[in-house]
């Protein structure tokens, strides 16, 4: 059982989420997920540091596991960039480092000027990435290039030089069953958010159908979830946090297509304290936020990274070191 910090890249500047991380380990927490963003979801936020810089400074900090929470390896990267960044992390840390896919958000990935697709296909742009990187891993770690030619990537004949023993285990952000069923099938883990408990129910079952698909036994393989959660002293303050903080995060529609925190801005200035509700739980009673994060374990999550969406960070590292993750099982 992993109980994680999530490290906001939106939020958080390099050193404070250098800082923030040791603190959180010493507290008690097991791990760091950190956020890749190019940019914060809005202007508020206000950070968006290179998350693997900011990862590789965590480590020599930490002794937990990391994590990018998640990457792209499609529009901003290509795949092999990927691979060399996750390849050189793992290396520095050996057996801490996994490496987190994604199909990416516009408002990260629209920079480099390139058409922005429908889900389907910067879906299935993600799992040719994937078959790239391990292309790369396995040929790197056996000492020979390797080339590759797809829908939408090439590779020209190379290899990686610089590898840890063991390559990293690579898990997916899925949101869907199609997408976490060919997870199952061709990534190690599988990454998801909060949301209501019959959508997550799919996914692992989806996930753990994909992995016997693929010879592979689903209950060894990571289950991650990425929690949100706003806590603070009283109620009226935990709201203001993520009112004013994570007011993405209650935007009932996909955002997938969003290009500026400023177009965000704007559409959150709608949002509602019940828009929260399965997505960010709001609350000043440990014991609720503990009950929540137990709930999860239960469902079979291994993995799990605490997102607290206010600036109260060392506040909330203390309380939940001291209050919750003492109480939690698997």
């Amino acid at each position: 059982m992993t109980i994680g910090y999530s490290a906001m890249l939106a939020q958080l500047a390099p050193r404070e989420a250098v800082e923030l991380s040791a603190h959180a380990e010493s507290r008690g927490f097991s791990g760091v997920m950190a956020a890749d963003h190019f940019q914060p979801w809005t202007p508020t936020q206000g950070q968006a540091p290179f998350v693997w810089n900011v990862l590789s400074v965590i480590g020599e900090h930490t002794r937990g596991d990391l994590g990018p929470g998640v990457t792209t390896p499609t529009f901003r990267w290509h795949p092999a960039m990927v691979a060399q960044a996750s390849a050189t992390l793992a290396a520095l840390h050996p057996g801490r480092h996994w490496l987190g896919l994604g199909s990416g958000e516009a408002i990260n990935e629209h920079i480099v000027g390139e058409y922005w697709p429908e889900p389907p296909e910067r879906i299935n742009r993600m799992f040719e990435a994937l078959e790239i990187i391990r292309k790369l891993f396995d040929s790197s770690l056996a000492g020979r290039d390797t080339r590759y030619t797809g829908t939408y990537y090439k590779l020209e004949s190379t290899r990686l030089w610089t590898m840890p023993d063991v390559p990293p285990p690579i898990m997916v952000a899925a949101a869907g069953p199609v997408a976490a069923r060919r997870a199952g099938r061709s990534a190690d883990g599988l990454i998801t958010v909060g949301a209501p408990a019959a959508r997550l129910e799919q996914l692992l079952t989806s996930f753990a159908k994909g992995a016997r698909e693929g010879g592979k036994d689903p209950d060894s393989r990571p289950k991650a979830l990425q929690l949100h959660l706003s806590w603070a002293p009283t109620r009226d303050q935990a709201l203001a946090n993520a009112l004013t903080e994570w007011p993405n995060g209650a935007m009932r529609f996909p955002h997938g297509d969003i290009r500026s925190p400023y177009e965000i801005e704007q559409m959150t200035r709608l949002v509602r304290p019940e828009d929260f509700t399965d997505r960010v739980l709001i609350s000043e009673d440990l014991d609720v936020h503990r009950r929540e994060i137990q709930r999860h374990l239960d469902m079979g999550f291994d993995r799990i990274y605490l997102h607290q969406v206010g600036r109260n960070q060392r506040e909330f590292i203390d309380a939940f070191g001291a209050e919750v993750l003492p109480r939690l099982s698997r």
